[in-house]
């Protein structure tokens, strides 16, 4: 079973706190004696006293309540404690209460009404001020501007007709870079456009829903026949006639091979888990994002080679955002919790008033922190055997990337048209011997000639990532000592 957001016995044992203080202020059991013997004046007296004495009580606790400016809060720059399993929200001491003078403040909602989303198109500052009616208004985003402006300086869009990039804090969901490029609209955003067909990222939702059913772990034994990358019905029988080769789940999931997948999903998963692991995943869900995010989506028919399609990604019909695949990237660094996406710190107004503040909001668990741990092994062997192997050649004799531990899911489709090659790249890597992590989603559209590819763009903006984590660490430490 996952573990869910537990808030029902909380509110019930609210409820029950509040009956238990009503019925000793008012409902003491000498009561009832007192009304049976005509005793209704001294009963009456005892009630008028006892609600005297708990005025002073009730005084004090609403001054303390008003001093503290309510529950409104917002994460800091620390890192949540995800030990628990149980236990979604960080502790109480890495959350820290509003100030009273900012609130109150308004939703994201709003934000999305008041700010212009194509500001936030290949920004090149931290920060950036805007006119909204007679109001003049200050934002300041979570954009590392370095690490920006360095992979649009990168991007190749000679070859592209569509360009998505996003970089990501998976303990925040603070958005590092977003960058992006399209073809027809030069104001457009890929990395929050919904209409790139997820391909084999998708396996990252099936092997994770094969972990928790069906309990498999990195070396479970599976077979397959006939081409890896290939999906014919007659690779999709439990028996065959043919040649089998058996394969573990880890080396199937680092060489995305589909026939294994495609089996799992009819064989092992079936519509409803497959649908039910794809919404706890965030497809076909609306995610609240201080700018428009169109929902990825998913359908599934009763046609079980259907279900193959889908579970192997071998289909155009399930797309996503490169942001959703920000978000499933951090799942699986988070203990399997999906994390609410910020862009935006605070807005403030002409006063130097915070109308805004983003917060850490997680968003629901979408798998136990065991089959993330899981995860994140297959995910690992996709870089050091499978099929990002190449793109990653040598990182471990490279001075920064030698540092950490890397994983990441590809995938490439053609469109229907064939005219375009979607190539995708979703990949974590986090420190070795620390705590920094960062996630990286990356969809290529290519063109008639291929360009630079999705996992060679995650590869330079990791390594420019901690190469001025590093830096700056080395820096930190300089002046510590001197």
């Amino acid at each position: 079973m996952r573990n869910r957001i537990k808030t029902r016995p909380i509110r019930q044992g609210w409820r029950q706190n509040r009956e238990r203080l009503t019925a000793c202020q008012f409902m003491l059991p000498e009561e009832t004696t007192f009304l049976a013997k005509g005793g209704f004046g001294k009963c009456l007296f005892k009630r008028i006293f006892k609600c005297a004495i708990l005025i002073p009580f009730l005084f004090v606790a609403y001054q303390i309540s008003s001093e503290s400016g309510g529950a409104v809060s917002f994460y800091e720059k620390t890192v949540p404690n995800f030990s628990s399993e149980d236990k979604l929200l960080p502790d109480s001491d890495q959350i820290t209460e509003l100030p009273k003078e900012y609130k109150p403040l308004i939703s994201k909602n709003k934000v999305r009404n008041l700010v212009d989303s194509k500001t936030f198109v290949n920004l090149r500052e931290e920060s950036f001020d805007f006119v909204s009616g007679d109001h003049h208004f200050y934002v300041e985003t979570s954009i590392d501007t370095s690490l920006q402006n360095f992979i649009l300086e990168k991007m190749d869009t000679s070859t592209s007709r569509y360009v998505g990039i996003v970089a990501m804090d998976p303990y925040t969901g603070r958005v590092l870079a977003m960058v992006g490029f399209d073809e027809d609209d030069a104001s457009g955003n890929p990395c929050t456009d919904n209409r790139f067909p997820a391909a084999s990222v998708f396996k990252i939702v099936t092997a994770a829903a094969a972990i928790e059913k069906c309990g498999f772990d990195s070396d479970s034994q599976l077979t397959y026949s006939g081409r890896k990358h290939t999906l014919y019905k007659s690779q999709l029988r439990e028996k065959t006639k043919r040649r089998v080769r058996k394969i573990t789940l880890r080396d199937s999931f680092a060489q995305s091979i589909n026939s294994v997948f495609g089996k799992i999903g009819i064989h092992q998963l079936g519509k409803t888990t497959l649908q039910e692991y794809a919404e706890a995943f965030g497809f076909n869900r609306n995610i609240d994002f201080e700018i428009p995010l169109a929902p990825s989506v998913i359908s599934i028919s009763d046609e079980s080679y259907r279900w193959a399609e889908i579970a192997s990604g071998f289909n155009r019909e399930t797309t996503i955002s490169p942001l959703h695949g920000a978000l499933i990237a951090s799942a699986v660094l988070n203990r399997g919790r999906l994390i609410e996406p910020v862009i935006i710190d605070k807005i403030k107004d002409e006063e130097g008033q915070v109308i805004y503040q983003s917060r850490l909001t997680p968003l629901n668990q979408a798998i136990t922190p065991h089959a993330s741990e899981v995860m994140n092994d297959l995910m690992k062997a996709t870089i050091q055997s499978g099929t990002c192997r190449k793109m990653f050649r040598g990182y471990k004799k490279d001075p920064v990337l030698s540092k950490l531990s890397i994983g990441g899911k590809s995938g490439s489709i053609s469109s229907k048209a064939r005219d375009a090659r979607f190539d995708w790249f979703v990949g974590f890597a986090e420190e070795k011997d620390g705590p920094e992590k960062i996630v990286i989603s990356a969809v290529i559209a290519h063109g008639k000639y291929i360009g630079i590819r999705a996992a060679q763009y995650a590869r330079i903006l990791i390594k420019k990532y901690f190469s001025n984590y590093f830096s700056n660490k080395a820096s930190e430490s300089e002046k510590q000592n001197s």
